[in-house]
């Protein structure tokens, strides 16, 4: 019977680290290059980040080799910031942008970088295991449009539903020109 637990515990994690079928990881990857902050623009919802505004990314190197994250969003409806620091390590080359990230202990979800800004590393569309999962990242909090047009299209096209996007508020900023 423990086999079996573990047998089936197994399977259940594995799942977690897939990625949706027309979904690939670019290539070419560079770490240190997408290291730093990074401002949610886009993303599907979900229960960990639902109802959050101003959402940021942090990655910085650990000690181990892997990928301190730190999550932070604003909750307006609790007048306080959230904040969730995880780990995470790539699950093939260091040159292809597939990474296993955990938050909670030995449960790991993918992360799947499947475009990128290669040549500035100014924003990143990413997947999780499966259409349920969706980021726009930049750094900056927000895009240009035809980086939006891009996202949408893209991620049509791999099956997730982006008329269920959710635009992240984040802060204006003055214009100091």
């Amino acid at each position: 019977m423990k086999r079996f637990v573990v047998a089936i515990a197994l399977f259940i994690l594995s799942g977690c680290l897939g990625m949706p079928e027309m979904v690939k990881p670019v290539s070419g990857f560079e770490l240190n290059n997408y290291l730093g902050k990074w401002y949610e623009v886009a993303r599907l919802d979900h229960s960990f980040e639902r109802g959050l505004s101003q959402v940021t990314a942090e990655y910085s190197l650990r000690q181990d080799g892997g990928v301190a994250v730190i999550n932070r969003g604003y909750s307006e409806a609790e007048q306080k910031w959230k904040e969730a620091e995880g780990k995470a390590y790539f699950v093939n080359d260091v040159t292809e942008g597939y990474l296993k990230v955990s938050f909670f202990g030995p449960f790991y979800g993918s992360y799947v970088v499947f475009e990128l800004d290669k040549d500035n590393y100014s924003y990143a569309f990413v997947s999780g295991p499966d259409t349920d999962y969706l980021w726009l990242l930049s750094r900056t909090p927000s895009v240009a449009p035809e980086v939006m047009d891009k996202f949408i299209q893209m991620s049509k096209q791999r099956g997730f539903d982006t008329n269920q996007l959710i635009y992240v508020q984040h802060p204006k900023v003055e214009d100091k020109s």
